[in-house]
């Protein structure tokens, strides 16, 4: 996300008397609430039949395209401020760069990596790691891919003048250089697990090194546009309206080439405009769709709704660890006091599982299959307990202390969300203060330490942007820029190094779980539910795979004309 990794609200954005209680005010909260989701980031899910999830099922790949089509309309629910991919970490630019820009690697929908502009690569010493460059590869502008454009589009993100998003995911590389024709070597200052991963993502994104010294800091801007070698090239961008992509007819893996004549990406913000734009077939399709259509275009005769892999976890990050949330009885507390059952039922439209850890489960395919139930199981947990909480709270002795709850209103969700987490607080004995913020402000709690000051409490949907436990706990260290808190454990620190250092699979995934362990006994971060992606596909189109690896994958190239 570009405000933070895992950005704005619902993205990446309860006085429990009795769990009726809770879910009669959370419903009238529903039904008062209709705007749209602002960043959020769906959460992984598979079907549930519990008490609060509706059965839902998830979709691997919609059926084929029969035969191409001219073009067609797709909607998000926000207007990117730049596709550079430097500083592209939201859900609006990167499902936009996902088909114009490539990676080295790739990130599929299956949540699986496969080599794309680096046909090959090897991990010669542990702080080595050397790409062959995809010969025949051309940009947009008809120059040919060479190992120069690669060093100049990945040295970008060690630059500290280019501020990059992806500045963290290249803290421990020394050095990016030309060792060949077509080969670029990557040396790092420490073995590090999770940097060959991320190259799949936006960190991985090679631009014309030509292109990037032409336009400077005009590149990525609705003039300049960007000039990469995906299955689209840009077209056209008119400010507050749309955004055009091209196909491109040069495209090097021609079984992969698009379907589609052009793509216009229309800027709906208004959730109800947004679903009725996909009922009236005004927009043929669009991704995050507001929960509280789920029901109506889940029936419509207008199309498809679909469900797919997510990576996201729901948060209450918390932001103030000098107030009375300083103290882990408290978090765990307002956690227990959390009817987090209740939030997905009216919240997520019933689709969704309350999760007990900061992560999805199809983020430790990694481990080694026989060790891997042994290694998650145990993890602290906090079932929906408000008498439980109260007497916890209690003891730590924080009965009428205020805490500062920050909201904005983005959609029904984050609105029942931030009512829940009052209503827990409530009922443990704090006195919570709702402080709604524009959807600008509140994106500036993810970017600026200043903005959260006096906030104890809010809002994230957390996804990752690679097939690892540690993106997310790696952004938990001490001095990592995503903690926001400012929390501190030398044992969690620890562990997150053992993890970072660790290539080996087993190792590594017996890191990782200690880091969660500690993570979820001492709470930095709340975590509430895990929702699956969502997709509307109109009548007219088909052929997309739903999966969160929509942000990095080049998605649209899929979709087609229906038979």
């Amino acid at each position: 996300m570009s405000s933070a990794r895992s950005g704005s609200p619902v993205r990446r954005t309860g006085r429990p008397r009795g769990r009726t209680r809770i879910r009669h005010s959370v419903a009238a909260a529903l039904a008062a609430a209709a705007v749209l989701v602002t960043s959020a980031c769906s959460g992984a899910a598979h079907p549930a039949e519990e008490q609060g999830a509706a059965p839902y099922r998830l979709t691997d790949r919609t059926p084929a395209a029969a035969r191409n089509v001219d073009s067609f309309t797709w909607s998000t629910y926000a207007e990117p401020t730049t596709i550079d991919y430097a500083y592209s970490f939201d859900f609006p630019p990167n499902q936009i760069l996902a088909n114009v820009c490539e990676s080295l690697l790739r990130w599929n929908p299956d949540l699986t990596t496969s080599p794309n502009l680096a046909a090959a690569y090897t991990n010669p010493t542990p702080t080595t790691w050397v790409y062959q460059i995809r010969p025949g590869v051309t940009f947009h502008d008809g120059t040919p891919l060479t190992a120069d454009d690669v060093v100049a589009s990945l040295r970008r993100n060690i630059d500290p003048g280019t501020a990059s998003v992806w500045a963290n995911q290249y803290k421990n590389v020394k050095s990016v250089d030309r060792t060949g024709a077509m080969e670029v070597t990557v040396t790092l200052t420490r073995p590090d697990s999770t940097f060959n991963q991320y190259l799949a993502a936006g960190p991985g994104t090679v631009e014309s090194a030509a292109t990037l010294a032409k336009s400077g800091k005009d590149y990525g801007n609705p003039q300049t546009g960007v000039n990469c070698t995906g299955p689209f090239s840009f077209g056209s961008w008119t400010s507050g309206q749309s955004l055009t992509l091209k196909r491109f007819d040069g495209y090097w893996n021609k079984e992969a080439r698009a379907k589609s004549g052009e793509v216009k990406f229309v800027f709906l913000a208004d959730a109800t405009t947004r679903v009725n734009a996909f009922q009236s077939g005004e927009v043929d399709g669009g991704w995050m769709v507001p929960p509280n259509a789920y029901a109506q275009l889940g029936s419509t005769s207008a199309g498809t709704l679909y469900f797919g892999r997510n990576t996201t976890v729901a948060d209450e990050v918390v932001a103030d660890l000098k107030g009375p949330l300083g103290d882990a009885r408290v978090r765990r507390a307002l956690l227990m006091a959390i009817d987090r059952k209740g939030i997905v039922k009216a919240g997520a439209g019933g689709v969704g599982e309350v999760s007990d850890s900061l992560t999805t489960d199809n983020l430790w395919a990694g481990a080694p299959a026989a060790s891997r139930e042994a290694l998650l199981k145990d993890l602290p947990k906090y079932p929906y307990d408000p008498a439980k909480a109260k007497a916890l709270a209690a003891e730590a002795g924080v009965s009428g202390q205020k805490v500062v709850i920050a909201t904005s209103p983005l959609d029904s969700q984050t609105t029942i969300i931030t009512q829940a987490v009052a209503q827990a607080a409530t009922a443990i004995g704090l006195k919570p203060q709702i402080d709604s913020l524009s959807a600008e402000k509140y994106t500036t709690l993810f970017t600026d330490p200043a903005a959260r000051e006096g906030i104890d409490l809010f809002l994230t949907f957390w996804y990752t942007s690679i097939t690892d436990p540690l993106d997310m706990y790696g952004s938990l260290q001490t001095g990592a820029f995503s903690n926001y808190g400012g929390w501190s454990d030398p044992a969690f620190d620890r562990a997150v190094d053992r993890a970072v250092g660790a290539y080996d699979p087993a190792e590594h995934a017996a890191a990782n779980a200690e880091a969660q362990r500690i993570a979820l006994k001492e709470l930095p971060w709340l975590p509430l539910y895990t929702q699956p992606v969502s997709v509307f596909l109109g009548k007219r189109i088909t052929g997309v795979q739903p999966s969160i690896a929509y942000l990095y994958h080049p998605w649209a190239a899929e979709i087609g004309a229906k038979g």
